[in-house]
């Protein structure tokens, strides 16, 4: 299991990667007429992006971006988001066609991939950056953010959910080199936290 000294280090040292100087930056994601946005954090946001793209991409992901949402800062760093001074999460935005799949199915699915119980925590991976949490984009994603965790909650995770439902704050994309990490770089570090619970459906 990486430790966390090896995943900070991973992005700059790894063989088959290049340091890239260029910060993060607004989002430039298209947004398609009829689409809609999902923002999540969950951890390590390589292993979101990769683990939403596998299971949804041809099934109504449209796109996904990992970025920083929550914090205070403008246009944060990586490394100064993982000091955890920046107050941002690690997260990433997903675009769908809610023709082909409900914002519902995306936050159960949400509820599933990763540990909702660990406050400021994935696996091994600890501190603010790493928090669980759903930011949602309009007063109905809050509603049926607020419904689902609580179904979530009670039937899957025995009470012991601790994550945020917040409004969605200004988002910024994190570096090139954070796209799509997984796609490019197999064998790379992943969270042991994200994987896909067999829980019965929420009733």
């Amino acid at each position: 299991m990486a430790s966390l000294l090896q995943r900070l280090m991973r992005p700059f040292s790894s063989s088959t990667m290049h340091f890239n100087p260029e910060t993060s930056g607004a989002s430039t994601m298209t947004i398609p007429e009829g689409a809609q946005k999902a923002t999540l954090a969950a951890g390590c946001f390589w292993g979101i992006e990769h683990m939403y793209r596998h299971d949804f991409g041809g099934k109504g992901l449209l796109d996904a971006r990992v970025g920083y949402i929550g914090g205070d800062s403008k246009n944060p760093s990586y490394r100064a988001v993982c000091s955890g001074r920046t107050g941002h999460a690690e997260a990433c935005q997903i675009v769908f066609d809610p023709t082909q799949v409900s914002y519902r199915t995306l936050l159960e699915y949400f509820y599933r991939m990763h540990d909702p119980t660990t406050s400021n925590r994935q696996g091994p991976d600890v501190g603010s950056q790493y928090r669980s949490g759903i930011f949602y984009h309009d007063d109905e994603q809050k509603a049926i953010a607020e419904e689902v965790t609580k179904k979530a909650n009670e039937q899957w995770w025995k009470g012991g959910v601790v994550t945020e439902i917040l409004p969605a704050a200004e988002w910024w994309d994190a570096e090139k080199y954070h796209q799509l990490y997984l796609q490019n770089n197999p064998g790379g570090y992943e969270c042991p936290s994200h994987f896909l619970r067999k829980f019965p459906p929420l009733q």
